[in-house]
């Protein structure tokens, strides 16, 4: 009995400082969701590294035109099923400086 009390005060002490960053996870995927997206096709998608060239029209949440760039992008947000060539939705975002592809989606 000691043991399991023992393990679920761990188990609470781990969790609670992760929470927060669970929570603004969550929240952040949410807010993309719901965001205005952009036109592109993808030129250079380069997984391994986390980067993906696309030719764009204009990006408006970030007074941006139409051009061809590179954008990074964390695991999981470009789906595997995108690859060179293929057209896509997508949200940009600035963050510290570099622009990040937080949502994409393969264009209908």
């Amino acid at each position: 009995m000691k043991q399991l009390v023992l393990r679920a005060l761990i188990g609470a002490m781990i969790a609670i400082p992760i929470a927060p960053v669970i929570a603004a996870d969550v929240a952040s995927a949410a807010k993309a969701a719901s965001q205005p997206m952009s036109a592109g096709t993808i030129r250079r998608l380069d997984r391994a590294a986390g980067s993906i060239t696309i030719t764009h029209g204009p990006i408006e949440n970030l007074g941006m035109g139409a051009m061809t760039m590179t954008f990074t992008f964390k695991k999981g947000v470009v789906p595997a099923s995108l690859k060179d060539g293929d057209k896509l939705r997508f949200r940009a975002e600035e963050k510290d400086g570099q622009y990040i592809v937080v949502r994409a989606v393969p264009a209908k």
